[in-house]
């Protein structure tokens, strides 16, 4: 692991202060700066979806608060800066669980963000409660969430249940049936990591309970390179609808694959890094109508703002799904610490638990520590990606179906 610190993008490097400023602490008055720290995978297969998803949000968020001048700390009277930082967990959840143990018990840093992916922060769970931080489970889809918030109420779960996904897909495609624009007929494939796991499971119950026909259902290991196989046996079944719970080095490799072997579902949905810019810059035109997990209102002036920021301060846009909660996440943690006004973790999740918080999104209360605004599946239109369900919510856009079909590329 290799350690980094910063004080934000642009921003003078900070000299560490001894933050382990709890209420009454005699050193409160020397506050420096807000360390916060993080292992994030630089390496191994959950780095794509971490370098897009993640750390350009803890980049961003870092040079915006220092930009303002920091965080407001009541207790001293004046703004701070936050100091990162930094190691790579290296897609490893024995890697994770021991940088988070290190950034506490040695770098005695006052806050932790959380890592990318459902089983890296299952995995840190429980040491994130044992050393008494919030945790921001932010990349993380679990039906356990309800469960994990009572035994670890120091834990916030962003993307909340996997039940909802299933559901609102279900919802969408149910109502193309009933349009008459698809048969019942679906093939699904999983990563076989907790995420495909959860997703998959979640899913064939809503499948079954809708009355569709589930023609094809398999898992496949997680860095498999050769999807071929697996995808000429779903092309065999023709079926109406084609759902891959997948993360990103798959949904980029099944999509092309598809694409080479002319498979062409009415319905075509892959997971995360569909909301991904560069699936856009990848396929082209060939994005026009995939579907997939995630999506956002792009109509939203709050949001508009954010995507252009975020590639100002990155030189990248966000994915359409979990980057902006991410932001939310780290705008929520912001709000709590100012409201309690110093380093006082209990107190902060305390706020985190019961405050209401402006941002990105609009007004965001968490029920029973869960986010509550959850897209689950969007689709390309026109170059944006666009929510379309759950279909509740604002901005959600009508699905075009059937997907055009694969072009050469040029």
């Amino acid at each position: 692991m290799r350690l980094k610190r910063f004080a934000g993008l642009g921003a003078t490097a900070l000299a560490a202060a001894a933050l382990w400023a709890l209420p009454g602490s005699a050193d409160a008055q020397d506050i420096k700066s807000i360390r916060i720290g993080y292992a994030i995978s630089k390496t191994g297969p959950y780095t794509g979806g971490a370098s897009i998803t993640t750390l350009p949000n803890y980049q961003l968020w870092v040079k915006d608060v220092n930009a303002a001048g920091g965080i407001m700390l009541k207790s001293i009277g004046k703004k701070v800066p936050i100091e990162i930082v930094e190691y790579d967990d290296r897609s490893n959840s024995e890697e994770a669980v021991k940088a988070i143990e290190r950034l506490a018990t040695q770098d005695k840093v006052d806050f932790i963000l959380p890592p990318w992916s459902t089983g890296l922060n299952l995995a840190v769970g429980p040491t994130f409660n044992r050393l008494g931080y919030p945790h921001l489970a932010v990349t993380a889809a679990t039906d356990r969430a309800p469960e994990l918030a009572k035994r670890w109420q120091n834990s916030f779960w962003f993307l909340g249940t996997s039940k909802p996904g299933g559901d609102s897909l279900v919802e969408v495609l149910d109502k193309l049936r009933k349009d008459g624009k698809i048969g019942s007929k679906v093939a699904m494939v999983a990563v076989a990591d907790q995420f495909g796991v959860e997703l998959s499971s979640a899913a064939r119950d809503s499948f079954k309970k809708a009355n569709f026909e589930l023609v094809y259902d398999k898992s496949y290991p997680i860095g498999t390179q050769d999807l071929q196989p697996m995808i000429k046996e779903v092309q065999a079944l023709n079926p109406d609808a084609f759902v891959a719970f997948s993360y990103p080095p798959d949904t980029i490799g099944i999509t092309e694959t598809a694409r080479v072997l002319n498979f062409n579902p009415k319905v075509f949905y892959t997971a995360v890094g569909t909301a991904f810019p560069l699936y856009k810059q990848r396929f082209g035109a060939n994005a026009e109508g995939v579907m997939g997990v995630g999506g956002w209102n792009a109509d939203s002036p709050a949001l508009k703002d954010y995507l252009k920021r975020h590639v100002e301060a990155t030189g990248k846009e966000p994915d359409r799904w979990a980057s902006p909660v991410t932001y939310v996440s780290l705008q929520i943690l912001q709000q709590a610490i100012e409201r309690v006004g110093k380093i006082d973790r209990a107190a902060v999740m305390k706020e985190i638990q019961t405050g209401t918080f402006d941002t990105i999104m609009g007004k965001i209360k968490l029920e029973n520590n869960i986010m509550p605004v959850v897209w689950w599946v969007g689709q390309w239109q026109n170059g944006e990606f666009y929510g379309l369900a759950p279909t509740r919510y604002d901005g959600a856009r009508q699905p075009v179906v059937p997907k055009p079909t694969w072009k050469s590329p040029s």
